[in-house]
Protein backbone atom coordinates (compact mmCIF):
# COMPACT_ATOMS: atom_id res chain seq x y z
CA UNK A 1 0.00 0.00 0.00
CA UNK A 2 1.52 3.21 -0.86
CA UNK A 3 1.58 6.12 2.14
CA UNK A 4 -1.35 8.04 1.78
CA UNK A 5 -1.37 11.56 0.18
CA UNK A 6 -2.00 14.45 2.65
CA UNK A 7 -3.07 17.68 2.16
CA UNK A 8 -3.01 20.62 4.71
CA UNK A 9 -5.08 23.77 6.22
CA UNK A 10 -5.65 25.59 9.27
CA UNK A 11 -9.11 24.66 9.66
CA UNK A 12 -11.18 22.02 8.31
CA UNK A 13 -15.21 21.90 8.69
CA UNK A 14 -16.98 18.44 7.67
CA UNK A 15 -20.05 18.80 6.68
CA UNK A 16 -21.34 22.08 4.18
CA UNK A 17 -24.85 22.26 6.14
CA UNK A 18 -25.63 26.01 7.79
CA UNK A 19 -23.51 25.93 10.75
CA UNK A 20 -20.53 24.11 8.61
CA UNK A 21 -21.04 26.63 6.23
CA UNK A 22 -21.73 29.86 8.27
CA UNK A 23 -18.41 28.50 10.45
CA UNK A 24 -16.12 28.75 7.23
CA UNK A 25 -17.81 32.10 6.22
CA UNK A 26 -17.34 33.66 9.57
CA UNK A 27 -14.11 32.70 9.93
CA UNK A 28 -12.61 33.96 6.77
CA UNK A 29 -14.15 37.25 7.49
CA UNK A 30 -12.27 37.27 10.96
CA UNK A 31 -9.06 36.02 9.48
CA UNK A 32 -9.07 36.24 5.88
CA UNK A 33 -5.20 34.41 5.94
CA UNK A 34 -6.67 31.58 7.52
CA UNK A 35 -6.88 28.34 4.65
CA UNK A 36 -10.20 26.54 5.76
CA UNK A 37 -11.82 24.13 3.79
CA UNK A 38 -15.19 22.39 4.22
CA UNK A 39 -15.93 18.58 3.22
CA UNK A 40 -19.23 17.39 2.23
CA UNK A 41 -20.33 13.40 1.62
CA UNK A 42 -22.75 14.59 -0.67
CA UNK A 43 -22.40 15.31 -4.85
CA UNK A 44 -23.61 18.86 -4.39
CA UNK A 45 -23.81 20.63 -1.19
CA UNK A 46 -27.37 21.14 -0.23
CA UNK A 47 -27.94 17.56 -1.83
CA UNK A 48 -28.47 15.60 1.05
CA UNK A 49 -29.95 18.39 3.52
CA UNK A 50 -33.63 17.72 4.61
CA UNK A 51 -35.58 19.89 7.08
CA UNK A 52 -38.55 21.87 7.61
CA UNK A 53 -37.69 24.20 7.21
CA UNK A 54 -39.01 27.84 9.08
CA UNK A 55 -36.00 30.06 9.67
CA UNK A 56 -35.52 32.42 11.97
CA UNK A 57 -33.58 35.13 10.07
CA UNK A 58 -31.64 37.04 12.84
CA UNK A 59 -28.48 34.95 12.68
CA UNK A 60 -27.91 34.72 9.00
CA UNK A 61 -29.03 39.07 8.73
CA UNK A 62 -25.54 38.86 11.32
CA UNK A 63 -23.60 36.82 9.24
CA UNK A 64 -24.75 38.23 5.67
CA UNK A 65 -25.59 41.81 6.10
CA UNK A 66 -27.49 41.94 2.28
CA UNK A 67 -28.52 38.49 2.09
CA UNK A 68 -31.93 39.73 1.16
CA UNK A 69 -31.04 41.50 -1.80
CA UNK A 70 -30.13 38.32 -3.60
CA UNK A 71 -32.35 35.87 -1.15
CA UNK A 72 -31.93 32.26 -2.15
CA UNK A 73 -33.83 30.60 -4.96
CA UNK A 74 -37.44 29.07 -1.94
CA UNK A 75 -37.92 32.31 -0.27
CA UNK A 76 -41.04 33.16 1.11
CA UNK A 77 -42.21 34.98 3.99
CA UNK A 78 -44.92 33.82 6.71
CA UNK A 79 -48.13 35.61 6.34
CA UNK A 80 -50.23 33.29 8.73
CA UNK A 81 -49.76 30.24 11.36
CA UNK A 82 -52.70 27.81 11.99
CA UNK A 83 -52.30 25.20 14.36
CA UNK A 84 -54.82 22.01 14.51
CA UNK A 85 -55.41 19.34 16.26
CA UNK A 86 -56.48 16.11 14.06
CA UNK A 87 -58.83 14.24 16.56
CA UNK A 88 -59.29 11.26 14.71
CA UNK A 89 -59.41 10.11 11.03
CA UNK A 90 -61.97 12.33 9.87
CA UNK A 91 -62.38 15.45 12.01
CA UNK A 92 -60.19 18.16 13.42
CA UNK A 93 -60.32 21.25 16.03
CA UNK A 94 -58.54 24.37 14.90
CA UNK A 95 -56.18 25.71 18.37
CA UNK A 96 -54.90 28.83 19.46
CA UNK A 97 -50.74 28.51 17.79
CA UNK A 98 -48.25 27.93 20.70
CA UNK A 99 -46.61 31.14 21.18
CA UNK A 100 -42.81 29.23 20.28
CA UNK A 101 -44.63 28.76 16.95
CA UNK A 102 -45.90 32.43 15.80
CA UNK A 103 -43.54 32.48 12.69
CA UNK A 104 -44.46 36.70 11.90
CA UNK A 105 -40.90 37.94 10.75
CA UNK A 106 -39.80 34.42 9.01
CA UNK A 107 -38.90 32.45 5.97
CA UNK A 108 -40.26 29.24 4.99
CA UNK A 109 -37.12 28.22 3.10
CA UNK A 110 -35.38 24.87 1.09
CA UNK A 111 -32.67 24.11 3.80
CA UNK A 112 -31.14 22.25 0.97
CA UNK A 113 -31.36 25.29 -1.28
CA UNK A 114 -30.42 27.74 0.95
CA UNK A 115 -27.36 25.55 1.92
CA UNK A 116 -26.12 25.63 -2.11
CA UNK A 117 -26.86 29.23 -2.00
CA UNK A 118 -24.78 29.91 1.22
CA UNK A 119 -21.39 27.55 -0.80
CA UNK A 120 -20.52 30.57 -3.05
CA UNK A 121 -20.59 33.23 0.04
CA UNK A 122 -18.13 31.13 1.07
CA UNK A 123 -15.81 30.31 -1.84
CA UNK A 124 -15.79 33.99 -2.61
CA UNK A 125 -14.10 34.21 1.04
CA UNK A 126 -11.36 31.72 -0.20
CA UNK A 127 -13.20 29.10 1.37
CA UNK A 128 -12.44 25.39 -0.26
CA UNK A 129 -15.51 23.12 -0.59
CA UNK A 130 -15.09 19.40 -1.49
CA UNK A 131 -18.16 18.07 -2.27
CA UNK A 132 -18.81 13.92 -2.98
CA UNK A 133 -15.95 14.03 0.01
CA UNK A 134 -16.77 11.64 2.86
CA UNK A 135 -15.18 11.88 5.43
CA UNK A 136 -14.58 8.49 6.94
CA UNK A 137 -13.03 8.31 9.79
CA UNK A 138 -10.88 10.89 12.14
CA UNK A 139 -7.36 11.23 12.27
CA UNK A 140 -5.06 12.05 15.30
CA UNK A 141 -1.71 13.08 16.00
CA UNK A 142 1.38 11.73 18.23
CA UNK A 143 -0.87 13.09 21.39
CA UNK A 144 -4.23 12.11 21.00
CA UNK A 145 -6.01 15.28 19.75
CA UNK A 146 -7.77 15.20 16.98
CA UNK A 147 -5.73 16.44 13.69
CA UNK A 148 -7.84 15.92 10.52
CA UNK A 149 -9.79 13.77 8.74
CA UNK A 150 -9.81 10.76 6.46
CA UNK A 151 -11.58 10.73 3.19
CA UNK A 152 -13.10 7.75 2.40
CA UNK A 153 -11.60 5.47 -0.59
CA UNK A 154 -13.18 5.77 -4.15
CA UNK A 155 -13.48 2.61 -5.78
CA UNK A 156 -13.69 -0.13 -3.21
CA UNK A 157 -16.24 -3.59 -4.64
CA UNK A 158 -18.68 -4.96 -1.74
CA UNK A 159 -16.42 -8.18 -1.21
CA UNK A 160 -13.66 -5.18 -0.16
CA UNK A 161 -11.31 -5.99 -3.37
CA UNK A 162 -10.23 -2.65 -5.35
CA UNK A 163 -11.98 -2.30 -8.66
CA UNK A 164 -10.04 -0.70 -11.37
CA UNK A 165 -11.12 2.53 -11.01
CA UNK A 166 -9.79 2.62 -7.20
CA UNK A 167 -8.59 5.75 -5.39
CA UNK A 168 -6.90 5.78 -1.90
CA UNK A 169 -8.37 8.22 0.27
CA UNK A 170 -6.37 11.23 1.21
CA UNK A 171 -5.86 12.36 4.99
CA UNK A 172 -6.45 16.40 5.66
CA UNK A 173 -4.76 17.94 8.19
CA UNK A 174 -5.65 21.07 10.01
CA UNK A 175 -5.00 22.24 13.85
CA UNK A 176 -8.42 22.37 14.32
CA UNK A 177 -11.69 20.30 13.00
CA UNK A 178 -14.89 21.29 13.31
CA UNK A 179 -18.16 18.66 13.30
CA UNK A 180 -20.88 19.92 11.35
CA UNK A 181 -22.30 16.43 10.05
CA UNK A 182 -25.46 17.31 11.75
CA UNK A 183 -27.67 14.93 13.28
CA UNK A 184 -25.89 11.64 14.52
CA UNK A 185 -22.93 12.48 12.50
CA UNK A 186 -20.56 9.55 11.40
CA UNK A 187 -18.03 11.08 13.11
CA UNK A 188 -19.20 13.04 15.69
CA UNK A 189 -20.90 9.91 17.43
CA UNK A 190 -17.10 7.99 17.39
CA UNK A 191 -15.13 11.20 18.62
CA UNK A 192 -18.21 11.80 21.41
CA UNK A 193 -17.26 8.25 22.73
CA UNK A 194 -14.03 7.92 22.40
CA UNK A 195 -13.86 10.97 24.23
CA UNK A 196 -16.41 10.98 26.80
CA UNK A 197 -17.94 14.23 25.76
CA UNK A 198 -21.17 12.77 26.79
CA UNK A 199 -20.69 11.14 30.35
CA UNK A 200 -22.15 14.51 32.36
CA UNK A 201 -25.20 14.29 29.85
CA UNK A 202 -28.38 12.38 29.57
CA UNK A 203 -28.80 9.97 26.53
CA UNK A 204 -29.30 12.54 23.56
CA UNK A 205 -32.72 11.79 21.51
CA UNK A 206 -34.44 11.88 18.47
CA UNK A 207 -37.11 12.10 16.20
CA UNK A 208 -37.58 11.09 12.45
CA UNK A 209 -38.95 13.90 10.06
CA UNK A 210 -40.50 13.42 6.42
CA UNK A 211 -41.37 15.38 3.88
CA UNK A 212 -42.43 15.77 0.64
CA UNK A 213 -42.46 19.05 -1.66
CA UNK A 214 -46.04 18.97 -4.26
CA UNK A 215 -46.70 20.57 -7.08
CA UNK A 216 -50.69 21.13 -6.53
CA UNK A 217 -53.80 22.61 -8.95
CA UNK A 218 -53.80 26.40 -9.02
CA UNK A 219 -55.66 28.20 -6.55
CA UNK A 220 -54.86 25.84 -3.62
CA UNK A 221 -51.86 27.43 -2.18
CA UNK A 222 -51.81 30.72 -0.06
CA UNK A 223 -47.93 31.58 -0.35
CA UNK A 224 -46.46 31.77 3.14
CA UNK A 225 -49.20 30.02 5.14
CA UNK A 226 -48.06 27.93 8.06
CA UNK A 227 -49.89 25.06 9.11
CA UNK A 228 -48.91 22.63 12.26
CA UNK A 229 -50.78 19.61 13.69
CA UNK A 230 -50.88 17.16 16.55
CA UNK A 231 -53.15 14.08 16.77
CA UNK A 232 -54.38 11.84 14.67
CA UNK A 233 -52.39 9.21 12.91
CA UNK A 234 -50.41 9.16 15.77
CA UNK A 235 -51.89 7.47 19.17
CA UNK A 236 -51.81 9.86 22.57
CA UNK A 237 -48.48 7.88 23.72
CA UNK A 238 -46.46 8.77 20.50
CA UNK A 239 -44.79 12.31 20.06
CA UNK A 240 -45.08 13.74 17.10
CA UNK A 241 -46.46 15.91 14.68
CA UNK A 242 -46.97 17.58 11.02
CA UNK A 243 -46.17 20.68 8.97
CA UNK A 244 -47.33 22.25 5.85
CA UNK A 245 -46.17 24.90 4.42
CA UNK A 246 -46.84 27.08 1.58
CA UNK A 247 -44.86 27.95 -1.18
CA UNK A 248 -44.34 29.88 -4.06
CA UNK A 249 -45.67 28.71 -7.86
CA UNK A 250 -48.10 26.21 -6.46
CA UNK A 251 -45.78 24.28 -4.45
CA UNK A 252 -46.32 22.82 -0.71
CA UNK A 253 -43.52 21.36 1.60
CA UNK A 254 -45.63 18.96 3.98
CA UNK A 255 -43.73 16.73 6.41
CA UNK A 256 -44.25 14.10 9.28
CA UNK A 257 -42.26 13.72 12.68
CA UNK A 258 -42.19 11.02 15.08
CA UNK A 259 -40.39 10.76 18.53
CA UNK A 260 -37.96 8.01 18.44
CA UNK A 261 -39.12 7.24 22.12
CA UNK A 262 -42.37 5.45 20.91
CA UNK A 263 -42.78 2.22 22.59
CA UNK A 264 -44.91 0.39 19.75
CA UNK A 265 -42.94 -2.38 17.95
CA UNK A 266 -45.50 -2.49 15.44
CA UNK A 267 -45.30 1.53 14.43
CA UNK A 268 -44.00 2.13 10.98
CA UNK A 269 -43.97 6.30 11.01
CA UNK A 270 -43.67 6.10 7.29
CA UNK A 271 -47.33 4.46 6.87
CA UNK A 272 -48.12 6.79 9.75
CA UNK A 273 -46.80 10.12 7.44
CA UNK A 274 -48.99 8.77 4.65
CA UNK A 275 -52.29 8.28 6.65
CA UNK A 276 -51.76 11.50 7.64
CA UNK A 277 -51.81 12.57 4.05
CA UNK A 278 -55.37 11.16 3.85
CA UNK A 279 -57.56 13.11 6.11
CA UNK A 280 -59.66 15.47 4.90
CA UNK A 281 -57.70 18.36 6.36
CA UNK A 282 -54.86 17.40 3.86
CA UNK A 283 -56.04 15.46 1.32
CA UNK A 284 -58.06 18.32 -0.34
CA UNK A 285 -54.96 20.67 -0.48
CA UNK A 286 -53.31 17.65 -2.30
CA UNK A 287 -55.15 15.44 -4.00
CA UNK A 288 -55.22 15.74 -8.07
CA UNK A 289 -51.29 16.99 -7.23
CA UNK A 290 -48.26 14.86 -7.80
CA UNK A 291 -44.81 14.31 -5.56
CA UNK A 292 -41.76 16.13 -6.79
CA UNK A 293 -39.27 15.11 -4.22
CA UNK A 294 -39.47 13.58 -0.89
CA UNK A 295 -37.14 12.20 1.78
CA UNK A 296 -36.45 11.64 5.65
CA UNK A 297 -33.94 12.19 8.16
CA UNK A 298 -33.32 11.99 11.97
CA UNK A 299 -33.61 15.24 13.85
CA UNK A 300 -32.19 15.77 17.40
CA UNK A 301 -34.46 16.56 20.18
CA UNK A 302 -32.82 16.00 23.05
CA UNK A 303 -32.09 19.79 24.08
CA UNK A 304 -30.38 21.27 27.03
CA UNK A 305 -30.26 18.06 29.14
CA UNK A 306 -28.52 15.87 26.42
CA UNK A 307 -25.77 18.57 25.46
CA UNK A 308 -22.74 16.33 25.07
CA UNK A 309 -19.22 18.78 25.46
CA UNK A 310 -18.81 20.45 22.55
CA UNK A 311 -15.09 20.78 22.13
CA UNK A 312 -12.39 18.24 22.53
CA UNK A 313 -8.51 18.18 21.88
CA UNK A 314 -8.00 19.44 18.19
CA UNK A 315 -11.93 19.87 17.39
CA UNK A 316 -15.19 21.22 18.68
CA UNK A 317 -18.64 19.91 17.34
CA UNK A 318 -21.79 22.74 16.05
CA UNK A 319 -25.10 22.76 15.01
CA UNK A 320 -27.16 19.46 14.95
CA UNK A 321 -24.08 18.10 15.77
CA UNK A 322 -23.81 18.91 19.04
CA UNK A 323 -27.69 18.79 19.39
CA UNK A 324 -28.63 22.58 19.18
CA UNK A 325 -32.43 21.73 17.93
CA UNK A 326 -35.36 24.07 19.51
CA UNK A 327 -37.90 20.74 19.74
CA UNK A 328 -41.11 23.69 20.74
CA UNK A 329 -40.18 26.05 17.98
CA UNK A 330 -39.64 23.38 15.41
CA UNK A 331 -35.90 25.09 14.19
CA UNK A 332 -32.53 24.42 14.52
CA UNK A 333 -31.23 26.60 11.32
CA UNK A 334 -30.94 30.02 13.46
CA UNK A 335 -29.43 27.64 16.60
CA UNK A 336 -26.85 26.09 13.16
CA UNK A 337 -26.22 29.24 12.27
CA UNK A 338 -25.15 30.99 15.75
CA UNK A 339 -23.48 27.83 16.75
CA UNK A 340 -20.94 27.79 13.70
CA UNK A 341 -20.68 31.84 14.07
CA UNK A 342 -19.79 31.03 17.77
CA UNK A 343 -17.52 28.91 17.17
CA UNK A 344 -15.57 30.88 14.14
CA UNK A 345 -15.44 33.93 16.53
CA UNK A 346 -13.73 31.83 19.04
CA UNK A 347 -11.40 30.18 16.56
CA UNK A 348 -10.03 33.10 15.31
CA UNK A 349 -9.15 34.79 19.00
CA UNK A 350 -7.82 31.54 20.48
CA UNK A 351 -6.55 29.81 17.75
CA UNK A 352 -7.86 26.76 18.71
CA UNK A 353 -10.94 24.26 19.68
CA UNK A 354 -9.98 24.55 23.47
CA UNK A 355 -12.45 26.73 25.83
CA UNK A 356 -15.37 26.35 23.11
CA UNK A 357 -17.60 24.68 25.29
CA UNK A 358 -18.02 27.02 27.71
CA UNK A 359 -18.74 29.91 25.62
CA UNK A 360 -21.20 28.11 23.98
CA UNK A 361 -22.95 27.47 27.60
CA UNK A 362 -22.57 31.03 28.56
CA UNK A 363 -24.34 32.01 24.81
CA UNK A 364 -28.10 32.69 23.77
CA UNK A 365 -27.90 29.50 22.55
CA UNK A 366 -28.05 27.70 25.41
CA UNK A 367 -30.08 29.80 26.85
CA UNK A 368 -32.64 29.32 24.35
CA UNK A 369 -32.57 25.46 24.98
CA UNK A 370 -32.89 25.71 28.69
CA UNK A 371 -35.97 28.04 28.72
CA UNK A 372 -37.68 25.31 26.74
CA UNK A 373 -35.62 22.16 28.46
CA UNK A 374 -38.30 20.60 30.08
CA UNK A 375 -41.08 20.93 27.28
CA UNK A 376 -40.10 17.74 24.73
CA UNK A 377 -39.60 14.93 27.72
CA UNK A 378 -42.85 15.85 29.41
CA UNK A 379 -44.25 13.91 26.24
CA UNK A 380 -42.86 10.76 27.51
CA UNK A 381 -46.13 10.75 29.50
CA UNK A 382 -48.43 11.06 26.70
CA UNK A 383 -49.92 14.39 25.06
CA UNK A 384 -52.11 15.67 26.99
CA UNK A 385 -49.72 15.71 30.20
CA UNK A 386 -47.11 16.93 27.51
CA UNK A 387 -49.10 19.48 26.70
CA UNK A 388 -50.00 20.70 30.01
CA UNK A 389 -46.50 20.63 31.23
CA UNK A 390 -46.04 22.91 27.80
CA UNK A 391 -48.62 24.97 28.82
CA UNK A 392 -46.93 25.47 31.86
CA UNK A 393 -43.49 25.42 30.92
CA UNK A 394 -44.51 28.71 28.68
CA UNK A 395 -46.37 30.43 31.24
CA UNK A 396 -43.34 30.19 33.27
CA UNK A 397 -40.60 31.12 30.88
CA UNK A 398 -38.91 27.68 31.64
CA UNK A 399 -37.97 28.53 34.93
CA UNK A 400 -39.03 25.47 36.74
CA UNK A 401 -36.98 24.28 39.53
CA UNK A 402 -36.32 21.05 37.93
CA UNK A 403 -35.34 19.68 34.79
CA UNK A 404 -37.12 16.52 33.21
CA UNK A 405 -34.55 13.49 32.21
CA UNK A 406 -34.32 12.13 28.90
CA UNK A 407 -33.97 8.37 27.90
CA UNK A 408 -32.36 6.69 24.89
CA UNK A 409 -34.70 6.14 22.00
CA UNK A 410 -33.94 2.11 21.89
CA UNK A 411 -34.67 1.54 25.58
CA UNK A 412 -38.15 2.14 25.42
CA UNK A 413 -39.52 0.36 22.52
CA UNK A 414 -41.38 -1.88 23.89
CA UNK A 415 -41.44 -6.33 23.36
CA UNK A 416 -44.41 -8.13 21.47
CA UNK A 417 -46.65 -9.84 23.80
CA UNK A 418 -46.35 -6.47 26.08
CA UNK A 419 -47.28 -3.97 24.60
CA UNK A 420 -51.26 -3.75 22.76
CA UNK A 421 -51.22 -1.55 19.88
CA UNK A 422 -53.58 0.87 20.06
CA UNK A 423 -56.81 1.06 17.50
CA UNK A 424 -54.93 3.12 14.91
CA UNK A 425 -58.37 4.35 12.20
CA UNK A 426 -56.21 4.12 9.32
CA UNK A 427 -57.93 4.46 6.27
CA UNK A 428 -57.50 3.20 2.72
CA UNK A 429 -54.65 5.10 0.68
CA UNK A 430 -54.73 6.06 -3.15
CA UNK A 431 -52.10 9.28 -2.62
CA UNK A 432 -48.57 8.04 -3.98
CA UNK A 433 -46.38 7.10 -3.13
CA UNK A 434 -47.87 3.45 -2.86
CA UNK A 435 -45.00 2.35 -0.54
CA UNK A 436 -41.58 2.75 0.64
CA UNK A 437 -39.59 1.64 -2.39
CA UNK A 438 -41.76 3.68 -4.16
CA UNK A 439 -41.13 6.49 -2.28
CA UNK A 440 -36.85 6.08 -2.42
CA UNK A 441 -37.35 7.11 -5.99
CA UNK A 442 -38.91 10.57 -5.03
CA UNK A 443 -35.16 10.78 -3.17
CA UNK A 444 -33.09 10.06 -6.22
CA UNK A 445 -31.03 7.69 -3.78
CA UNK A 446 -28.06 6.25 -5.62
CA UNK A 447 -25.63 4.04 -4.20
CA UNK A 448 -22.99 1.82 -6.69
CA UNK A 449 -24.78 -1.60 -5.93
CA UNK A 450 -21.20 -2.86 -6.03
CA UNK A 451 -19.74 -0.95 -3.15
CA UNK A 452 -19.48 -2.20 0.72
CA UNK A 453 -22.59 -2.21 2.61
CA UNK A 454 -22.60 1.04 4.45
CA UNK A 455 -24.47 -0.91 7.29
CA UNK A 456 -23.06 -2.64 10.02
CA UNK A 457 -25.12 -5.10 11.88
CA UNK A 458 -22.52 -6.54 13.96
CA UNK A 459 -25.00 -9.88 14.63
CA UNK A 460 -27.44 -10.97 12.01
CA UNK A 461 -27.81 -14.17 13.39
CA UNK A 462 -29.80 -11.73 16.29
CA UNK A 463 -32.05 -10.53 13.85
CA UNK A 464 -33.61 -13.65 12.96
CA UNK A 465 -33.92 -15.15 16.22
CA UNK A 466 -33.94 -13.09 19.28
CA UNK A 467 -35.00 -9.89 17.68
CA UNK A 468 -37.73 -11.62 15.54
CA UNK A 469 -38.98 -12.92 18.58
CA UNK A 470 -39.42 -10.87 21.13
CA UNK A 471 -39.95 -7.26 18.71
CA UNK A 472 -41.24 -9.37 15.28
CA UNK A 473 -38.06 -7.51 13.81
CA UNK A 474 -39.03 -3.60 13.87
CA UNK A 475 -36.02 -2.76 11.55
CA UNK A 476 -38.42 -3.64 8.78
CA UNK A 477 -41.35 -0.90 10.04
CA UNK A 478 -39.02 2.07 11.24
CA UNK A 479 -36.58 2.37 8.27
CA UNK A 480 -38.76 4.75 5.73
CA UNK A 481 -36.27 3.17 2.73
CA UNK A 482 -36.79 -0.59 3.16
CA UNK A 483 -33.55 -1.15 3.17
CA UNK A 484 -34.14 -4.41 5.91
CA UNK A 485 -36.16 -7.23 4.66
CA UNK A 486 -36.14 -10.55 6.48
CA UNK A 487 -36.46 -13.22 3.80
CA UNK A 488 -36.54 -17.28 2.92
CA UNK A 489 -32.97 -18.55 2.56
CA UNK A 490 -31.76 -22.33 1.49
CA UNK A 491 -29.12 -23.63 3.81
CA UNK A 492 -26.83 -25.77 3.20
CA UNK A 493 -28.74 -29.18 4.33
CA UNK A 494 -31.37 -28.26 1.65
CA UNK A 495 -33.61 -27.00 4.58
CA UNK A 496 -35.02 -23.70 4.88
CA UNK A 497 -34.42 -20.51 6.95
CA UNK A 498 -34.41 -16.72 7.15
CA UNK A 499 -32.04 -14.18 6.81
CA UNK A 500 -31.86 -10.32 7.28
CA UNK A 501 -31.59 -8.75 3.69
CA UNK A 502 -29.82 -5.50 3.72
CA UNK A 503 -30.91 -2.96 0.61
CA UNK A 504 -28.00 -0.42 1.25
CA UNK A 505 -28.83 1.24 -1.93
CA UNK A 506 -32.16 2.25 -0.80
CA UNK A 507 -31.10 4.33 2.09
CA UNK A 508 -31.68 7.41 2.41
CA UNK A 509 -29.58 8.64 5.25
CA UNK A 510 -32.34 9.44 7.85
CA UNK A 511 -30.19 7.08 10.61
CA UNK A 512 -33.18 5.80 12.41
CA UNK A 513 -31.65 2.22 12.31
CA UNK A 514 -28.51 3.54 14.13
CA UNK A 515 -30.94 5.05 16.79
CA UNK A 516 -33.95 3.19 17.23
CA UNK A 517 -32.41 -0.67 16.67
CA UNK A 518 -33.06 -2.04 20.45
CA UNK A 519 -29.87 -4.15 20.52
CA UNK A 520 -28.16 -1.15 18.96
CA UNK A 521 -26.01 -3.92 16.88
CA UNK A 522 -26.81 -1.49 13.61
CA UNK A 523 -23.84 0.89 12.91
CA UNK A 524 -24.24 3.28 10.42
CA UNK A 525 -20.72 4.36 8.54
CA UNK A 526 -20.18 6.41 5.08
CA UNK A 527 -20.32 5.12 2.25
CA UNK A 528 -18.15 6.22 -0.80
CA UNK A 529 -18.55 9.86 -1.43
CA UNK A 530 -21.26 11.17 -3.31
CA UNK A 531 -23.63 8.48 -2.63
CA UNK A 532 -26.95 8.77 -1.24
CA UNK A 533 -30.32 11.24 -1.90
CA UNK A 534 -30.04 13.78 -3.99
CA UNK A 535 -33.05 15.92 -2.99
CA UNK A 536 -34.25 18.50 -4.61
CA UNK A 537 -35.69 21.72 -3.16
CA UNK A 538 -36.23 19.91 0.36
Amino acid sequence: MSERETMEYDVITVGAGPAGLAFAIRLKQLKPDLSVCVIEKASTVGAQILSGAVIEPEPLNALLPDWGKNPPPICVPVTEDEFWMLRDHENASKLPTPPQMHNHGNYIVSLGALCAWLAPQAEALGVDIFPGFAAAEPVFDETGAVAGVRIGDMGVARDGSEKPGYTQGIDIKAKVTALAEGCRGHLSKQLIKKFGLDKDSDPQTYGIGMKELWQVPEGRVTPGKVVHTLGWPLDPKTYGGSFIYHLDNNRVAIGFVAGLDYEDPNFSPFEAFQQLKHHPKVKTLLEGGQILSGGARALVEGGYQSLPKVEMPGALLIGDAAGLLNVPKIKGTHQAIRSGMLAAEHVAKSGGAEGFDHVLRHSGVMAELKKVRNIRPGFHKGLWFGMFNAAWETLTGGLSPWTLRNRADWSSLQKLGRYESPKRDYVDRDLPPRDRLASVYFAATEHDEDQPVHLKVSDTDVCVTKCAEEYGNPCTRFCPANVYEIVEDSMPDGSSGKRLQINAANCVHCKTCDIKDPYQIINWVTPEGGSGPSYQNL
